[in-house]
């Protein structure tokens, strides 16, 4: 009897020595823009079995796109102009500092799969267009096949229905009203006075959460490695060829292991223009917290653009995390050695 009470004490104080361990592990973190629940979770599972960080934040993110998360990730979703549906994707490592990602890509469904190809089979840093397309399907992935969904086309046919708008259009003059366009007269730039902005680029007016997003992930798996994957397919009725900020690395996500990561979502357009995650990752380098420093990254943005919509998140090296937004109010995922599941966290605009 008292050997039994013996081992069962022993096995109770195994177990509660092993949760408080774990609970104060570090590592693995992952870490997503929005609440994409089975991302998160799919990431989690790869890297508590011992995957990569790399190898994680492709797992994750190909979840979203399986899910066609919010409509604006994988195929399926955001026709452009003509109604096709093309994806933007990236993959860095933060060890090695290596990126592969993929642009305006058509006819392959896995996105983030073809940019961890451009990563491990090119020296390139990215491909684009109908030239991904065909090395990605060189490489293995399946295609070429239609982007396109029942749900796309249909967006686009109420969108023709309404004269097309809105669109991503300026300073033009359309022939009937979806065009063709052309230059409204020829193109006069004034001197402008210090901060003061045109009127048509003074705001996200297009962009919502159901129109215009990806997914950005972090991870940091078990022996502290960072890496950072992005996945969408783009502004819903973008001009065909458009490529936002989800392939370019700084401006959706980038990471370096020896600081820490950082993922965004939002008006790529505007975004990209302030590389808002490499701000985030150097204002850490130099000492920030990630809540500071994706204040800071957001706020650059906001003070030139102030009607514009987007958000960041940053995570340090040691798993620290914070978000920051502007025009919207964000929500980001994560999960650790702390939580029994994924965990959202509401940002709202500073």
């Amino acid at each position: 009897m008292k050997k039994h009470l013996f081992l069962f004490t022993i096995l109770i104080f195994s177990k509660a020595l092993v949760n408080e361990v774990r609970a104060s592990l570090l590592y693995p973190v992952v870490v997503s823009t929005w609440p994409f629940l089975e991302a998160v979770r799919a990431a989690w599972n790869a890297v508590d079995g011992g995957f990569s960080a790399v190898d994680a934040v492709v797992e994750g993110c190909s979840a979203c796109e399986k899910l066609r998360c919010d409509g604006t990730v994988g195929p399926g979703g955001s026709p452009d102009e003509n109604g096709e549906t093309t994806l933007d994707a990236m993959v860095m490592d933060g060890v090695t500092m290596e990126v592969g990602a993929v642009a305006a890509m058509r006819y392959v469904p896995e996105g983030i799969k073809a940019a961890k190809l451009v990563l491990e089979y090119t020296k390139h840093t990215m491909l684009v267009g109908d030239q991904a397309s065909a090395f990605a399907i060189s490489m293995g992935l399946p295609g070429p096949t239609n982007l396109s969904s029942v749900e796309s086309i249909e967006k686009w046919t109420k969108w023709k229905d309404s004269s097309c708008q809105p669109n991503f259009r300026k300073n033009v003059i359309p022939r009937d009203s979806c065009g063709p366009f052309h230059p409204n007269g020829p193109s006069m730039r004034r001197c402008l006075m210090d901060n003061e902005l045109r009127p048509n680029e003074f705001g996200s007016v297009n962009v919502g959460l159901h129109s215009h997003d990806t997914i950005s992930m972090a991870v940091i798996d078990q022996i502290g490695r960072i890496a950072v994957g992005t996945s969408t397919n783009g502004a819903t009725f973008k001009i065909p060829g458009r490529v936002g900020d989800g392939p370019i690395a700084g401006s959706s996500a980038y990471a370096d292991a020896e600081v820490g990561a950082c993922g965004a979502t939002g008006d790529g357009d505007i975004m990209m223009r302030f590389l808002p995650c490499y701000q985030a990752v150097e204002n850490m380098r130099l000492g920030m917290e990630p809540k500071l420093a994706a204040k800071d990254a957001i706020s650059r943005i906001a003070r030139k653009y102030p009607n514009f919509i987007g958000a960041l998140f940053a995570v340090n090296r040691n798993g620290t995390h914070a978000g920051a937004c502007h025009g919207w109010t964000f929500q980001y995922s994560v999960r650790n050695p702390g939580m029994n599941d994924v965990k959202v966290f509401t940002v709202h605009p500073q």
